[in-house]
């Protein structure tokens, strides 16, 4: 479970930023829950389509987000199988366990500029916080905290295909994450999300991402919490390359056998 987590906030990061037709490279490093790991992806986005392939040793595992359709895909390179995720399925039995009600989500720009992948980034603070239930509805209450700056290229080519992208996902409940690592930290996964519909309101995507997950709780979840520790990850642009892209590129291999998830 610990590493499933951490690969779901790879594959978040590894997200970001997403451009119509074009293929993003990154490094990534990060580390939590007593592992470090570090890799590298491509992401590519054709309209409601996202598709995000994360290379850690000699596996690359592979994430298809399907928006329109509501499904997610999973698979690696070492199996000819692909995990089916009905994300609206998903997405109703994760609002049991987060309570949107009482999230707080702050996005304010601190003024400063760096230069990333030869472009000028402005600065942003961000802090969130999410109450939720590990556990299910009556589990363990503890409250997720995701903090940390982040750096947005102003008017970058594609804005307008990241905003649509995220804030038509976000609008219909959904995760950017193993679904497994999110049922396991429903208040993480949902941090997450509202993150990057924050980020898409800023006008710009995010050429760095910098993120420090931290979960707390009271009574016996207190203790739980501290051994846990927090999660922190960095996700930096390389590179980025305009291209058509193919629509089999958003789907898993053929032959490939498909496993129905819940």
């Amino acid at each position: 479970m610990k590493r499933a987590i951490l690969a779901g906030v790879f594959a978040i990061v590894s997200a970001a930023p997403v451009l119509a037709d074009v293929a993003i490279k990154q490094t990534l490093t990060g580390k939590g829950m007593g592992m470090a790991a570090g890799g590298s992806t491509v992401t590519y986005i054709k309209g409601m389509k996202m598709r995000s392939d994360t290379v850690t040793g000699d596996t690359t595992r592979t994430t298809v987000f399907d928006v329109d359709a509501q499904k997610m895909y999973i698979f690696d390179s070492k199996k000819k199988e692909a995990d089916v995720w009905d994300m609206q399925a998903f997405g109703a039995e994760m609002s049991k366990s987060v309570q949107t009600g009482g999230m707080n989500a702050s996005l304010k720009s601190n003024g400063q500029t760096k230069q990333i992948a030869g472009k000028t980034a402005n600065g942003y603070d961000m802090e969130i916080s999410v109450p939720s239930t590990i556990g299910g509805e009556g589990g363990m209450k503890v409250t997720v905290m995701l903090t940390g700056p982040m750096w947005v290229v102003k008017g970058a080519p594609g804005t307008s295909d990241y905003m649509r992208f995220y804030k038509a996902a976000v609008e219909k409940g959904w995760i950017f994450s193993d679904p497994r690592a999110a049922k396991g930290a429903p208040g993480q996964a949902k941090a997450m999300s509202e993150m990057y519909k924050q980020l898409a309101e800023t006008g710009g995507v995010p050429f760095e991402t910098e993120m420090h997950v931290k979960m707390s709780g009271e009574g016996p979840a207190a203790g739980i919490m501290a051994k846990m520790g927090g999660i922190s990850s960095i996700s930096t642009v390389q590179s980025i390359d305009t291209a058509p892209l193919a629509d089999e590129l958003f789907a898993p291999p053929t032959g490939y056998r498909l496993s129905q998830k819940k």
